[in-house]
């Protein structure tokens, strides 16, 4: 008989849209102490990006991208571990010391807490070793009172990672208070002070509901019954339109993609349109866009919460697929009037629609009009 192999620990990355789970990913897979770590990452929409953001680990990263994890539990995430598994069992994958598992911002962790713990042949194979939220300083508390994801996010967290903390003083207390009151004695690590360390984020776990507070409990209750009795609802998740992806009847997320590359000042006027007209209703945009002037160096476009940061040039493109992609999510958006200004920026042709020129450069255009 063939000794039973030990679990793999398997940590889960979560965290609001923006709060910066792909920063902290990023500084993980590089240390030493997270080689031989396979990456799993999952994206709200259907043009996979963060995967490509994400330095390679050493055995390489998978992305989910047909939807929120929490609602593809019994299909991709299951199918990527045993995927996993069987590629270690039958020798194609030397070892793996670690899974990491970063959600979409917009999951609930109750059903992948649920999966984790309770499937009948994962949780045999895998140890979860430790949640991990991020939470942004800067917009914490406004999501808190918005979305009850990021309050489930913190609520069953073992150790909370607070980014962009920098001189808020005021915020970071308000910010680290209320996550207290959610999470009594979690442990809170300031990225920007270096806390966030590979020693400091593992060897949390194993997963104890018990220790959390009455919520959690209820919640993985409550998914115990959804996994056993609602498949009428796994059917409904799995019907939705290619393109369009939604969390709820005001979320929406969609892709945009051109085969053209664009002027730099294109991608600058894109990026000041998309803050003065869709602001905060703008949850996250993320986006990797051809550069006309040089085709060989992307462009990254970010926006958190209607903020965005300057583009960053990539040294190359991450993989074979040189198209321009922009995946946009958020709240009540006016799709139309998006791809309009993708569109125009890109350079492309549509009947009926303003050219780059027309939007950009006509002098008689009216301020916060796409059409």
């Amino acid at each position: 008989m063939k000794t039973p192999k030990p679990p793999i620990p398997l940590s889960l990355l979560t965290g609001f849209l923006g709060a910066g789970k792909t920063t902290l990913l990023n500084r993980l897979v590089r240390d030493p102490a997270f080689a031989k770590t396979a990456v799993i990452i999952n994206e709200f929409g259907d043009v996979a990006i963060d995967n490509l953001l994400v330095e390679r680990a050493e055995d390489g990263v998978i992305a989910l991208a047909s939807g929120c994890v929490c609602c593809t539990i019994r299909g991709e995430l299951v199918e990527a571990l045993e995927r996993l598994l069987r590629a270690v069992d039958n020798r194609r994958i030397d070892e793996i010391r670690r899974v990491v598992i970063e959600t979409t911002g917009l999951a609930d962790p109750a059903p992948i807490l649920y999966l984790l713990t309770r499937h009948p042949y994962l949780s045999l194979r895998f140890r979860l070793d430790g949640i991990i939220t991020v939470v942004d300083a800067v917009h914490a508390m406004a999501t808190l009172d918005a979305h009850e994801e990021a309050i489930r996010q913190i609520a069953v967290a073992d150790r909370i990672v607070l980014s962009k903390s920098g001189s808020r003083g005021a915020a970071v207390e308000a910010t680290m208070a209320r996550a207290r009151r959610l999470n009594p004695g979690v442990t809170v690590l300031d990225a920007e002070k270096g806390e966030a360390t590979p020693t400091a984020l593992t060897g949390c776990g194993p997963f104890d509901p018990d220790a959390k507070g009455t919520d959690v409990r209820r919640w993985l209750a409550t998914e115990a019954f959804v996994d056993d009795h609602d498949h009428e609802h796994e059917a409904d998740v799995h019907d939705h339109d290619h393109d369009v992806n939604r969390h709820d009847d005001h979320i929406a997320a969609f892709a945009l993609v051109s085969d053209r590359a664009a002027p730099r000042r294109a991608v600058f006027d894109l990026i000041d349109r998309l803050e003065v007209e869709h602001g905060s209703r703008l949850l996250r945009v993320k986006g990797i866009l051809g550069l006309a002037e040089n085709p060989d160096v992307p462009l990254v476009v970010q926006g958190v919460q209607g903020i965005f940061s300057p583009p960053i040039a990539l040294p190359a493109w991450p993989d074979d697929d040189h198209r321009s992609r922009l995946v946009v999510i958020g709240r009540d958006l006016d799709r139309r009037a998006i791809t309009t200004l993708f569109d125009a920026t890109m350079g492309e042709v549509r009947i009926d629609t303003p050219d780059r020129a027309g939007l950009f450069d006509n002098p008689l255009a009216i301020p916060g009009r796409t059409q």
